[in-house]
Protein backbone atom coordinates (compact mmCIF):
# COMPACT_ATOMS: atom_id res chain seq x y z
CA UNK A 1 0.00 0.00 0.00
CA UNK A 2 1.45 3.38 -1.01
CA UNK A 3 1.68 6.19 1.50
CA UNK A 4 -1.09 8.03 -0.31
CA UNK A 5 -3.46 5.09 -0.46
CA UNK A 6 -6.41 5.14 1.93
CA UNK A 7 -7.29 1.92 3.78
CA UNK A 8 -10.32 0.29 2.17
CA UNK A 9 -12.06 -0.21 5.51
CA UNK A 10 -11.86 3.52 6.25
CA UNK A 11 -13.02 4.75 2.87
CA UNK A 12 -15.88 2.25 2.62
CA UNK A 13 -17.11 2.97 6.15
CA UNK A 14 -17.06 6.73 5.72
CA UNK A 15 -18.22 6.51 2.11
CA UNK A 16 -21.33 4.49 2.85
CA UNK A 17 -22.09 6.69 5.86
CA UNK A 18 -21.97 9.79 3.67
CA UNK A 19 -24.22 8.16 1.07
CA UNK A 20 -26.77 7.19 3.72
CA UNK A 21 -26.73 10.67 5.25
CA UNK A 22 -27.10 12.31 1.84
CA UNK A 23 -30.09 10.16 0.95
CA UNK A 24 -31.62 10.71 4.40
CA UNK A 25 -31.74 14.48 3.81
CA UNK A 26 -34.25 13.77 1.05
CA UNK A 27 -36.10 10.87 2.72
CA UNK A 28 -36.74 12.57 6.09
CA UNK A 29 -39.11 15.01 4.41
CA UNK A 30 -41.45 12.12 3.62
CA UNK A 31 -42.12 12.10 7.37
CA UNK A 32 -44.44 15.07 6.88
CA UNK A 33 -47.90 14.72 5.29
CA UNK A 34 -48.81 16.59 2.16
CA UNK A 35 -46.80 17.44 -0.96
CA UNK A 36 -43.09 16.65 -0.86
CA UNK A 37 -40.91 19.66 -0.06
CA UNK A 38 -37.63 19.45 -1.96
CA UNK A 39 -34.54 20.52 0.01
CA UNK A 40 -33.06 23.77 -1.23
CA UNK A 41 -30.20 26.17 -0.57
CA UNK A 42 -27.92 24.99 2.26
CA UNK A 43 -29.83 21.77 2.93
CA UNK A 44 -29.68 20.74 -0.72
CA UNK A 45 -25.99 21.61 -0.92
CA UNK A 46 -25.23 19.51 2.16
CA UNK A 47 -27.10 16.55 0.67
CA UNK A 48 -25.34 16.82 -2.70
CA UNK A 49 -21.90 17.16 -1.10
CA UNK A 50 -22.60 14.16 1.15
CA UNK A 51 -23.53 12.06 -1.86
CA UNK A 52 -20.54 13.32 -3.84
CA UNK A 53 -18.10 12.49 -1.04
CA UNK A 54 -19.69 9.07 -0.62
CA UNK A 55 -19.33 8.34 -4.33
CA UNK A 56 -15.70 9.49 -4.38
CA UNK A 57 -14.87 7.23 -1.45
CA UNK A 58 -16.87 4.15 -2.42
CA UNK A 59 -16.50 3.90 -6.19
CA UNK A 60 -13.19 2.69 -7.65
CA UNK A 61 -12.67 5.83 -9.74
CA UNK A 62 -9.58 5.76 -11.94
CA UNK A 63 -8.04 2.90 -9.99
CA UNK A 64 -5.65 3.59 -7.13
CA UNK A 65 -3.29 6.15 -8.63
CA UNK A 66 -1.86 9.05 -6.66
CA UNK A 67 -4.38 11.63 -7.89
CA UNK A 68 -7.34 9.40 -7.00
CA UNK A 69 -6.01 8.68 -3.53
CA UNK A 70 -5.33 12.37 -2.93
CA UNK A 71 -8.92 13.13 -3.95
CA UNK A 72 -10.17 10.55 -1.47
CA UNK A 73 -8.13 12.06 1.35
CA UNK A 74 -9.48 15.51 0.53
CA UNK A 75 -13.03 14.11 0.50
CA UNK A 76 -12.40 12.44 3.85
CA UNK A 77 -11.07 15.70 5.30
CA UNK A 78 -14.22 17.56 4.20
CA UNK A 79 -16.62 14.87 5.42
CA UNK A 80 -16.95 16.01 9.10
CA UNK A 81 -18.06 19.51 8.10
CA UNK A 82 -20.41 18.27 5.40
CA UNK A 83 -21.96 15.56 7.57
CA UNK A 84 -22.56 18.10 10.36
CA UNK A 85 -24.71 20.31 8.14
CA UNK A 86 -26.40 17.31 6.52
CA UNK A 87 -27.34 15.89 9.93
CA UNK A 88 -28.69 19.28 10.95
CA UNK A 89 -30.85 19.27 7.80
CA UNK A 90 -32.16 15.85 8.83
CA UNK A 91 -32.80 16.64 12.49
CA UNK A 92 -34.50 19.94 11.60
CA UNK A 93 -37.21 17.90 9.86
CA UNK A 94 -37.80 15.44 12.71
CA UNK A 95 -40.24 17.77 14.47
CA UNK A 96 -43.10 19.85 13.09
CA UNK A 97 -42.05 21.85 10.05
CA UNK A 98 -44.30 24.01 7.89
CA UNK A 99 -43.88 25.51 4.43
CA UNK A 100 -44.64 29.04 3.35
CA UNK A 101 -45.13 29.15 -0.42
CA UNK A 102 -43.75 32.52 -1.52
CA UNK A 103 -42.36 34.16 -4.64
CA UNK A 104 -38.60 34.26 -5.18
CA UNK A 105 -36.75 37.25 -6.59
CA UNK A 106 -37.17 35.87 -10.12
CA UNK A 107 -40.92 35.43 -9.68
CA UNK A 108 -40.92 31.65 -9.16
CA UNK A 109 -42.75 30.03 -6.27
CA UNK A 110 -40.58 28.45 -3.59
CA UNK A 111 -41.37 26.80 -0.29
CA UNK A 112 -39.71 28.20 2.83
CA UNK A 113 -39.32 25.44 5.41
CA UNK A 114 -39.82 26.87 8.90
CA UNK A 115 -40.40 25.89 12.49
CA UNK A 116 -43.68 27.17 13.86
CA UNK A 117 -45.24 28.04 17.21
CA UNK A 118 -48.81 28.94 18.12
CA UNK A 119 -49.54 32.15 20.01
CA UNK A 120 -53.15 32.94 20.92
CA UNK A 121 -54.36 30.48 18.30
CA UNK A 122 -52.31 31.91 15.42
CA UNK A 123 -49.19 30.37 13.86
CA UNK A 124 -45.99 32.40 14.20
CA UNK A 125 -42.65 31.86 12.47
CA UNK A 126 -39.35 33.69 12.75
CA UNK A 127 -36.62 34.49 10.22
CA UNK A 128 -33.97 37.05 9.38
CA UNK A 129 -35.35 40.41 8.28
CA UNK A 130 -33.52 40.34 4.90
CA UNK A 131 -35.14 37.00 4.12
CA UNK A 132 -38.60 38.32 4.97
CA UNK A 133 -38.05 41.47 2.92
CA UNK A 134 -36.59 39.54 -0.01
CA UNK A 135 -39.80 37.55 -0.29
CA UNK A 136 -42.10 40.52 0.35
CA UNK A 137 -43.51 39.13 3.59
CA UNK A 138 -44.10 42.43 5.40
CA UNK A 139 -47.80 42.12 4.58
CA UNK A 140 -48.60 39.46 2.01
CA UNK A 141 -51.09 36.77 1.12
CA UNK A 142 -49.28 33.42 0.94
CA UNK A 143 -50.01 29.71 1.26
CA UNK A 144 -49.19 27.84 4.46
CA UNK A 145 -48.66 24.08 4.33
CA UNK A 146 -49.30 22.59 7.75
CA UNK A 147 -50.41 19.09 8.71
CA UNK A 148 -50.55 18.14 5.05
CA UNK A 149 -53.00 20.86 4.01
CA UNK A 150 -52.54 24.22 2.29
CA UNK A 151 -54.36 27.26 3.64
CA UNK A 152 -54.31 30.93 2.69
CA UNK A 153 -52.74 33.18 5.32
CA UNK A 154 -51.95 36.86 5.65
CA UNK A 155 -48.51 37.68 6.99
CA UNK A 156 -47.90 40.46 9.49
CA UNK A 157 -44.25 41.31 10.09
CA UNK A 158 -43.48 41.82 13.78
CA UNK A 159 -40.23 43.53 14.78
CA UNK A 160 -41.05 44.36 18.40
CA UNK A 161 -38.13 42.76 20.33
CA UNK A 162 -40.37 41.49 23.15
CA UNK A 163 -42.77 39.76 20.77
CA UNK A 164 -39.96 38.34 18.64
CA UNK A 165 -38.15 37.03 21.71
CA UNK A 166 -41.38 35.47 22.98
CA UNK A 167 -41.76 33.56 19.72
CA UNK A 168 -38.09 32.56 19.88
CA UNK A 169 -38.44 31.28 23.45
CA UNK A 170 -41.56 29.29 22.59
CA UNK A 171 -39.69 27.76 19.66
CA UNK A 172 -36.83 26.83 21.98
CA UNK A 173 -39.25 25.04 24.31
CA UNK A 174 -40.91 23.21 21.43
CA UNK A 175 -37.92 22.09 19.37
CA UNK A 176 -35.24 19.83 20.86
CA UNK A 177 -33.03 20.43 17.82
CA UNK A 178 -32.94 24.16 18.56
CA UNK A 179 -32.01 23.50 22.18
CA UNK A 180 -29.17 21.25 21.05
CA UNK A 181 -28.07 23.82 18.48
CA UNK A 182 -27.96 26.44 21.23
CA UNK A 183 -25.48 24.26 23.12
CA UNK A 184 -23.31 24.24 20.00
CA UNK A 185 -23.58 28.01 19.68
CA UNK A 186 -25.67 27.94 16.50
CA UNK A 187 -28.59 29.72 18.18
CA UNK A 188 -28.67 32.36 20.88
CA UNK A 189 -30.90 32.27 23.94
CA UNK A 190 -32.66 35.37 22.63
CA UNK A 191 -33.50 36.32 19.07
CA UNK A 192 -30.85 38.33 17.26
CA UNK A 193 -31.34 41.99 16.42
CA UNK A 194 -31.90 41.11 12.77
CA UNK A 195 -34.65 38.58 13.50
CA UNK A 196 -38.32 39.29 12.88
CA UNK A 197 -41.48 37.28 13.47
CA UNK A 198 -44.35 36.67 11.10
CA UNK A 199 -47.87 36.27 12.43
CA UNK A 200 -49.97 34.17 10.07
CA UNK A 201 -53.68 34.99 10.13
CA UNK A 202 -56.30 33.22 7.99
CA UNK A 203 -57.33 35.03 4.82
CA UNK A 204 -60.84 36.48 4.86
Amino acid sequence: MSKAQMPNSLRYTVGWLMLLVGVAVFLIRLNHPGPYAMPHQGNLLAAILSLAIGIILVLPLLGDNLATNLGRWLALAASPIVVFFALYAIFAELEETVSLRVNSTNGESIDLRLWVVDIDGAPWVTMDRPKAERHGLHSAKVELLRNGEFSCVLTTLIDDPNLVNNAHELRTKKYAVQRFAMVLGMFQETAGSGTVALKLDPCD
